[in-house]
């Protein structure tokens, strides 16, 4: 896999293809998003990353400042910016009460989702799906992206996660993100 890894090293997913970049998610960026476990543009530990590559896939802690007034709801989004394809892959979609200002360290797991989280379906699949980039293909960012939405958002479970981000017309009443970087040797 390393010799992929090093194939692979100048191939990087587009990321005004993320969805900080999209047109319709685009909102004061007034939400402070940080997490115990790391801090922006910093390592996550290894305890974040997959199973496959030796970590315990447990989603991090994430706490943030407090939403503007008339937030319906938060949507809380993790890609990978530098995957080798075109677009960033989705690791994980969830709706969140908007009392809610912090996530625990597993809130994000599919079997047993924190209080106020509603998991969607990402790329990989429902619920946290943690670091795990090609060996040798050099350091990855992961970016946590937080969006207080003005009206709840009707989404069906088994809707894409490009499709569910297009579906939103009511407009934001802010964003805010954290990026953590995970690499294997």
């Amino acid at each position: 896999m390393t010799l992929l890894g090093k194939l692979l090293k100048n191939r990087r997913a587009d990321e005004t293809a993320s969805a900080w970049h999209r047109p319709g998610l685009q909102a004061p960026e007034n939400l402070v998003l940080t997490s115990q476990d790391f801090t922006d543009g910093a390592p996550m530990p290894a305890r974040q990353a997959a199973k496959n590559i030796g970590g315990e896939n447990v989603s991090p802690h994430l706490t943030w400042t407090t939403p503007p007034a008339g937030t319906a709801q938060l949507l809380l989004v993790m890609e990978d910016l530098d995957i080798p394809l075109p677009r960033p892959v989705t690791h994980c979609v969830a709706l969140l009460d908007p009392s809610c200002t912090e996530l625990e360290p597993g809130a994000l797991d599919a079997r047993q989702p924190g209080s106020g989280v509603r998991l969607l379906r990402a790329s990989i699949g429902r619920g946290y799906h943690g670091p795990g980039p090609i060996k040798g293909h050099g350091p990855h960012r992961y970016v946590f992206l937080l969006y207080a939405l003005s009206a709840p958002l009707d989404a069906a479970d088994g809707a894409r996660p490009r499709a569910l981000l297009s579906s939103i017309t009511a407009p934001l009443l802010g964003r805010g993100r954290l990026t953590g970087t995970y690499e294997r040797g």
